[in-house]
């Protein structure tokens, strides 16, 4: 693959974002949770809540992949403080959610990542080619438009082939201690699995923690053809457990077409609790500067991190991204 090639098509980047902090957003959002305790909630609010993550985000892709030519952040009426009277980001562009729902406004406001995910590809002027970023991933190593889409444009899958999970088996690993047991039945692993499902697959491509290449008319033609796909994945203001990912679509329309290249290697440094002691977060980030194979960094509820590792790895990141 050669880089003159994979400059052929654009390559654009999404990245979905809310302030939880703002005031704003908490008043409209209290106005819509039945279960008002939830909103004490730390398991609940962090979902919303944030650290400036999508500062270090977006400024992981002007570093790390120059090649992107435009960058959009979904919001529901807001703007990264960073982003307020700066010219630094000219090809920074603001979505609200009433321009992606344009026709469904009803649904509107939503609180539910999945749902706003779902309507991504109908983002004006967004090229055929682009990246979904959620605002914890960021990239962490110089990356090749061949990393995301290989010359003829498919795009690169990250992800292992996995058979459904069987409820038996789970509760059964519960009551013995050989699996931990969730409260919630709205996991990462089950909105892979529902669309998957839809779409009739014997297993499933479990996608990571990494951001996902993506083509705007194999999703957009999908939901068009399938609006009743479309309105079961949008009408729920919060999580529901019937719920799919959009990168999960996206990646069994491709396969289903034979369109995709997989790659077994997930490139990634992914920190998935705030329970990890300091020496080994700092083990795991230092180490990146001898691995430059791995190109994607993503920390899950930082927001959650107590202050001392926090402070730490916000540290890392303003030098690894200046």
């Amino acid at each position: 693959m050669t880089d003159k090639k994979n400059k052929a098509f654009d390559i654009d980047a999404v990245i979905t974002w809310v302030d939880g902090n703002d005031e704003n957003h908490i008043n409209k959002l209290s106005q819509y949770v039945e279960n008002k305790s939830s909103l004490k909630s730390k398991g609940f609010l962090t979902r919303f809540y944030q650290v400036n993550e999508i500062e270090f985000c977006i400024k992981s892709i002007k570093k790390y992949a120059p090649y992107v030519r435009n960058i959009y952040v979904v919001t529901d009426n807001q703007t990264p403080d960073f982003l307020k009277n700066n010219n630094d980001f000219k090809n920074v562009n603001i979505v609200d959610h009433k321009i992606i729902f344009k026709g469904y406004e009803d649904f509107l406001p939503v609180f539910n990542s999945n749902s706003i995910e779902t309507m991504i590809g109908r983002i004006p002027n967004l090229a055929e080619h682009f990246i979904y970023f959620n605002d914890d991933m960021l990239l962490i190593n110089e990356t090749k438009p061949s990393d995301f889409f290989s010359e003829e444009g498919l795009p690169i899958l990250r992800g292992r082939w996995t058979n459904y999970e069987s409820e038996k088996l789970k509760k059964f690993l519960e009551s013995v201690g050989l699996k931990k047991k969730r409260i919630s039945k709205l996991g990462y692993k089950k909105a892979q699995e529902n669309i998957a499902r839809i779409l009739k697959f014997k297993k499933y491509l479990k996608v990571s923690h990494t951001p996902f290449s993506m083509r705007k008319s194999i999703i957009n033609d999908f939901l068009e053809k399938n609006e009743k796909v479309l309105l079961n994945n949008i009408k729920y203001r919060f999580r529901d457990p019937s719920y799919f990912m959009i990168q999960s679509l996206a990646a069994h329309l491709e396969i289903l077409n034979k369109s995709f290249v997989l790659q077994k290697n997930f490139q990634l440094l992914h920190f998935g609790s705030s329970d990890k002691p300091l020496f080994w977060i700092k083990l795991k980030l230092n180490s990146i500067q001898n691995k430059k194979e791995k190109l994607f960094l993503n920390i899950q509820s930082l927001d959650l991190y107590p202050e001392k590792k926090l402070n730490y790895i916000l540290n890392w990141l303003i030098k690894h991204m200046s």
